[in-house]
């Protein structure tokens, strides 16, 4: 008798704490199909962007807070279409997508800031180098699907990557990482 009543004081305790904290928390993957992260380079002679519409990307949502806790974002270096197939394909050349396919971002902490705005420090790496970058974000939720946007700066140098070059002038070393990525949060 002793062990019913036992099992079911435990079951009462479980069940009062499932129901006071239950687990708000779930993996969200964003819409591939409204998704972009953008490079934007400059040379001397002129400026381009690429575009990937090919963004793999899930974080972990908390539904109480309404905020991402984690984030994983990979994007394959041959995906960027920059409307210009020779560029291109130097580009892959120049940044060993053989050798290095994808760039990635792991997040290690994200923060809500000011106006709905995101913190998030992780690691970025590119072209086989690691380094820990913070990045800004714009949140913007409406229609049951969350944004996130912003852009931040990369110094080819820091990654180990030789600048690519036209007419014997190089390209200027930073470049910038734009992102748009839309969750389904509802």
């Amino acid at each position: 008798m002793k062990n019913y009543l036992f099992c079911g004081y435990l079951l009462a305790i479980g069940l009062l704490v499932a129901f006071k904290n239950p687990t708000a928390k779930r993996k969200i993957v964003a819409d591939k199909s409204k998704s972009t992260i953008t490079y934007a380079a400059v040379h001397p002679l002129h400026k381009w962007e690429g575009v990937s519409r090919e963004v793999n990307c899930a974080m972990i949502y908390n539904d109480d807070t309404k905020l991402p806790e984690n984030l994983a974002v990979s994007v394959k270096v041959a995906s960027f279409d920059s409307q210009n197939n020779n560029r291109d394909s130097h580009a892959v050349e120049v940044l060993e997508g053989i050798k290095y396919p994808n760039v990635t971002f792991v997040s290690s902490d994200i923060k809500a800031g000011d106006n709905g705005n995101l913190v998030a420090k992780g690691n970025l790496t590119f072209h086989g180098v690691t380094k820990p970058v913070t990045l800004q974000a714009t949140r913007k939720e409406e229609s049951g699907k969350m944004t996130l946007t912003g852009e931040f700066p990369v110094s080819m140098a820091t990654y180990n990557i030789e600048r690519p070059s036209l007419m014997g002038v190089k390209t200027e070393d930073q470049m910038t990482l734009k992102f748009n990525v839309v969750f389904p949060v509802n």
